[in-house]
């Protein structure tokens, strides 16, 4: 008899074969793969000993070099050599130059919503920038490993949008790599830290890297980690401080040539130098040698706790937010995690330890946890250790909705629901004889579309032709592990529909996002007192165009004069209140004119019942009825 060989779904088919698979955290200034190897989790270091990867690209007219070797460039060959790219992740040139306004780079003039930097190399978008990142990367694991990678976990800020994952997906892609999952940064640090400790309840994880910052409050249960909020800001990070640092250099100095791509470069880099040093030192010494000025001068942590400290309460205000989102309070963290270098700095673990008046985890390289906890989430989602119960609950950082008549948005999957989920919701149609209608999806908190941010449009064309409110058009909203968002519309009656995986080109700004969450709260009684206007608008516009069509139809047969003058009397006394902002005496013209036209509705009603049953008798519809 032959055998058959079996393996259960995600399983290889050889007991004994490993499959590999990896963590890597893409970040802002470095860099890390990590891999869980006979049972231990390890970053990969390269030929050198460094585990670390500066996420750095320079653009030579024959080569591209990535990591330490374009380091070396940033200051001689500045605009060739891209550094942080990580900020210009699915992010429109707007956004860029509104944000990040210090970058020296040059972009090429193009009518993609798709922001390309001018190399030497040709013009890179920040996703073939980040491939090449990811390139590398692979290359290290592969070379560790000894062969391909079966899959990879990739991590990044909680608070990247739809845009930014999915530019993040597209990277990973062009780089050959097969994702398994995107992993919040936040997320995977928990999982680093929960199954090393084994401790449950409720902790925040503050991750603040070189170009980004998420706070998010974590519930952990038995291997359950539960994301209750998150919050941040995408465009926060140790570059911030970097910079910060260097205008004070610069002012110090006296230096006036500050513009200059090269000159700009050496200063940030002996920012970051002396910010690192003061991690250790009381003070450092800073020199300057540029062509025309010789400086030197000191810094120490009081000076920099001066400087830094605005940031650092931006980065609070948000952790205040989450916490109420959270519908925590501050007694009830048990404990902080610290992720990312720049928590490193003095002052940023002095004031998140005031702020939260409990114990600071640190015990796990915050260059390293990140990538460890991905890794850790990796080996279970290949199929190595089937029997993990560990789950990720992840959560979208805000509102999806539709636009609805009159320019509402109508949320169907509200903010910090858990990820994956998938909700539906049914709407109808508005005119009579309507055969199509656009879907306009949106992102945001407040109740109105000009306040909201469009994230894609599509339209479902073709269903029957119906009386308005007959047809019934369900929206179906999926957002995957990795927090990307397909919606659906199908019209139930006929079964026609029609999809759109969302991936916009480019995504919300850090300054919007907080924006967003903080007019949501300002405005929620003006929001809704826009939303109950528009709503009453609305109806009054559908009344009105109803009453034209019925009277264009029968108004001369079934009315007399004075009878449709008073109808016309009260028609116009609707239309004129509409357009004012009184709700209530537009509900009150509303219902005026629907008891004035009361016994015009009793005559159409009664005129449409003779003329179905002309030609019948009450006895038909009787038998029928008995049979």
């Amino acid at each position: 008899m032959a055998l058959i060989q079996i393996a259960e779904p995600g399983q290889s088919t050889a007991a004994h074969q490993h499959r590999l698979a990896v963590g890597i955290d893409l970040g802002t200034t470095n860099s890390l793969v990590a891999s869980v190897r006979s049972g231990q989790v390890d970053t990969l270091p390269d030929s050198e000993g460094n585990t670390l990867l500066p996420s750095v690209v320079h653009y030579a007219e024959d080569a591209v070099h990535v990591g330490t070797r374009a380091l070396q460039y940033s200051v001689s060959d500045p605009l060739n050599t891209i550094v942080s790219v990580k900020r210009f992740m699915g992010r429109g040139i707007d956004d860029i130059n509104a944000e990040e306004a210090h970058h020296s780079y040059q972009f090429a003039e193009t009518d993609s919503a798709v922001p390309r930097i001018h190399t030497r190399a040709g013009d890179v978008s920040a996703i073939e920038v980040s491939a090449e990142i990811l390139k590398a990367l692979k290359q290290r694991a592969v070379e560790t490993l000894g062969d391909e990678l079966n899959g990879v976990v990739i991590t990044v800020p909680a608070y990247f949008d739809d845009a930014q994952r999915q530019a993040t997906k597209d990277a990973a892609k062009l780089a050959g790599l097969n994702v398994l999952r995107l992993l919040n940064e936040p997320t995977a640090a928990a999982v680093a830290y929960g199954l090393d400790t084994g401790n449950d309840g409720v902790i925040a994880v503050y991750d603040l890297g070189g170009g980004t910052f998420d706070i998010s409050i974590l519930r952990l249960n038995k291997g359950v980690f539960e994301v209750l909020a998150t919050g941040g800001d995408s465009s926060l990070g140790g570059d911030d401080f970097d910079f910060e640092i260097a205008q004070w250099i610069i002012a110090q100095a006296g230096i006036d040539s500050a513009d200059d791509p090269a000159v700009k470069r050496r200063i940030m880099q002996q920012a970051r130098s002396a910010k690192e040093a003061l991690a250790e030192s009381e003070s450092v010494e800073i020199e300057v040698e540029l062509d025309s000025i010789k400086w030197r001068g000191m810094l120490d942590r009081d000076a920099l706790k001066e400087l830094l400290a605005p940031l650092v309460k931006k980065t609070l205000l948000s952790c205040r937010r989450a916490l109420r989102d959270a519908d925590v309070d501050k007694e009830s963290i048990s404990e902080v995690v610290m992720v990312g270098g720049s928590t490193r700095t003095l002052v940023v673990r002095e004031m998140v330890a005031e702020f939260f008046e409990c114990e600071l985890l640190t015990g796990i390289d915050p260059d390293e946890v990140v990538a460890t906890g991905a890794a850790l989430q990796a080996d279970v989602l290949v199929g190595n250790k089937p029997d993990d119960e560990m789950l990720l609950l992840d959560v979208i950082p805000l509102s999806l909705g539709i636009e609805t008549m009159g320019g509402l948005v109508e949320k169907i999957i509200h903010r910090n629901t858990a990820i994956p989920t998938a909700k539906a919701q049914d709407f109808t149609t508005y005119k009579d004889g309507q055969t199509a209608m656009a879907i306009h999806v949106l992102q945001g908190e407040r109740e109105m579309v000009d306040d909201s941010r469009s994230l894609a449009r599509f339209e479902l064309r073709g269903f029957p032709a119906q009386v308005a409110g007959a047809a019934r058009i369900r929206v179906t909203f999926q957002v995957d592990a990795d927090g990307l968002l397909i919606v659906s519309a199908r019209e139930e009656n006929s079964g026609i529909e029609a999809s759109i995986d969302v991936k916009p080109s480019y995504g919300l700004s850090d300054t919007e996002i907080e924006a967003m969450l903080r007019d949501s709260i300002e405005h929620a009684e003006d929001d809704m007192h826009s939303r109950s206007l528009r709503e009453q608008q609305v109806e009054a516009d559908r009344v009105l165009e109803a009453l034209d069509a019925a009277l264009a139809v029968d108004g001369d047969q079934l009315l007399n004069d004075d009878e449709k003058a008073a109808i016309m009397n009260a028609r116009s006394a609707l239309a004129e209140v509409k357009t004012g902002a009184d709700i209530e005496a537009i509900e009150q013209s509303i219902k005026q004119l629907e008891k004035t036209c009361e016994d015009y509705v009793a005559r159409r009603m009664n005129s449409n019942i003779k003329v179905a049953m002309q030609g019948h008798s009450i006895e038909e519809y009787t038998s029928d009825a008995e049979d």
